[in-house]
């Protein structure tokens, strides 16, 4: 049994070490949306340049995610989270001193790598390490500093970028990652899985990569037409399904296809890819619309972005609390359709647009739809499977929210009309934004309208969220192993 207290000098270092490693993560993916107009500006980059600098990032960090809490299992979760760390700082490194956007686009790829390593471990250190009596405190703490982190992520972004640079938004995981690996070294106890057995799933966790990748560059590519666009598709969708028969046929799939034999547990990924598709493409083209069509500097735009996020951070708990009274159905129908009021109110946002009059009631309304939904949707989805498979499930919806964020940022800009150079033109951009932001409000719409038909209360008994405080956009928060299995 864990016996670390949450007072003592080894439990505050392991609070420390653990924050430090999830912000690490949390950050790149909030910030660098605010850095994509220099990025194109000093490396020469197109549309779709800039699409795959987020998209590479999240097509293996969505991809391996499961298969790197299973490999902390198996062979040590501080061992695979400082794998995870030092090699994030060392993609990091190499994103900071990228010569060309090619050079940028693949160091984002190992980025994700380390983020799909670093990231489950990160909460489960914190599961395996401290005292049962202190292990709700500790995980509160966690995610309130984590959610702090999200809320100044964007602020801290926009000044690096307007300051010293946009390679600075990269360069500064190496200093974290330097305080982060000595301090799990030394004051974080080894932990592992007892009961993990069988092979890795490394054939699904490639194929699962693999068809993200694929169809992310047909639709990135696809205005341009072609041959190799059509054939990136169909093999897409090839690897697609080879993914769900290698799943159904072995004996320990990273994500077992009995899983979705809950109803309610389908509904709620369907919900879930509705939702963080809307968020990623809003999140993708309102740090842009902000600075090309506005006129706003990279550090005004990540300030004008916080109110969303420190309303997730401050509300999420009592929005989590009121679900469990009235249950999740209502919050997970009315949260998406705030966020599409919210979306829909951008659209007063253009050319000499007032931050007060303009930019600020639709982020509240987004982050008001924003704490309505997200603490309900991670309970439904812990609640919708037994016990024992909470984790798997937690793991799943947060891979799906990922998967589906960059999907919209591959495809909206080409629903949108989008041309490669139309980030250099305000007037082409801020049309195509307005398009976009239609295509975000009705995904909203849909994920509402089947939250409202199929989502029900979830049993008593089930295993609620750890995480009552969560400031992340790009996707629900991860929730660790049930507590019974671990000290069973």
């Amino acid at each position: 049994m864990p016996d670390v207290r949450l007072a003592s000098p080894q439990g505050k270092w392991i609070l420390l070490t653990t924050v430090l490693g999830s912000s690490m993560a949390m950050l790149d993916s909030t910030v660098v949306n605010v850095a994509l107009p220099r990025i194109g500006r000093d490396l020469d980059a197109n549309l779709s340049a800039l699409q795959w600098t987020v998209n590479a990032y999240m097509v293996t960090l969505a991809g391996l995610i499961l298969l790197g809490g299973a490999l902390g299992d198996r062979f040590g979760r501080r061992k695979v989270f400082v794998i995870g760390v030092v090699w994030f700082a060392v993609a990091s490194l190499l994103c900071g001193i990228a010569p060309n956007s090619g050079v940028l686009i693949a160091a984002r790829a190992l980025q994700g790598v380390g983020g799909a390593l670093l990231t489950p471990g990160s909460l489960a250190l914190i599961q395996a390490s401290f005292h049962p009596d202190d292990r709700g405190r500790a995980v509160g703490l966690w995610s309130g500093f984590g959610g702090v982190g999200a809320a100044v992520g964007p602020f801290v972004g926009g000044w690096l970028v307007d300051g010293p640079g946009w390679r600075w938004v990269f360069l500064l995981n190496v200093p974290l990652a330097l305080v982060c690996v000595p301090v799990a070294l030394r004051h974080v106890p080894e932990s592992g899985d007892q009961q993990a057995h069988g092979r890795f799933d490394v054939l699904g966790a490639v194929l699962g990569a693999l068809a993200l990748a694929l169809v992310t560059y047909a639709l990135i590519e696809a205005g341009e037409g072609g041959l190799v666009v059509v054939v990136s598709a169909v093999a897409g969708l090839a690897a697609a399904v080879a993914f769900v028969v290698v799943e159904r046929r072995r004996p320990d799939p990273m994500m077992p296809p009995d899983i979705f034999a809950s109803r309610q547990f389908t509904a709620v990924n369907l919900v879930t890819l509705c939702v963080y598709a809307a968020l990623g493409g809003f999140f993708f083209l309102a740090a842009l619309q902000l600075q090309v069509v506005v006129g706003y500097s990279a550090l005004a735009a990540g300030t004008a972005l916080l109110p969303t996020t420190v309303l997730m951070l401050l509300l999420s708990a009592r929005s989590g609390e009121l679900a469990d009274r009235i249950g999740p159905r209502i919050p997970l129908t009315v949260g998406p359709l705030l966020c599409a009021a919210g979306m829909l109110l951008m659209l007063r946002v253009g050319p000499g647009a007032s931050y007060v009059a303009d930019v600020l009631p639709a982020l509240v309304v987004l982050g008001l739809g924003l704490v309505t939904l997200v603490a309900p949707l991670t309970a439904t989805v812990l609640g919708s499977v037994s016990v024992v498979r909470a984790g798997l499930a937690s793991g799943i919806n947060n891979a799906a929210a990922r998967a589906a964020g960059l999907m919209a940022v591959a495809a909206l800009p080409l629903l949108a009309g989008m041309g490669e150079e139309a980030y250099r033109e305000p007037a082409a951009f801020d049309t195509a934004f307005g398009k976009a932001m239609g295509w975000c409000a009705g995904s909203l719409v849909v994920g509402a309208v089947i939250a409202a038909t199929v989502v029900r209360r979830p049993p008593p008994d089930c295993k609620r969220p750890e995480c009552l405080r969560h400031g992340g956009v790009t996707a629900p928060p991860l929730e660790g192993e049930p507590v019974r299995k671990r000290l069973g």
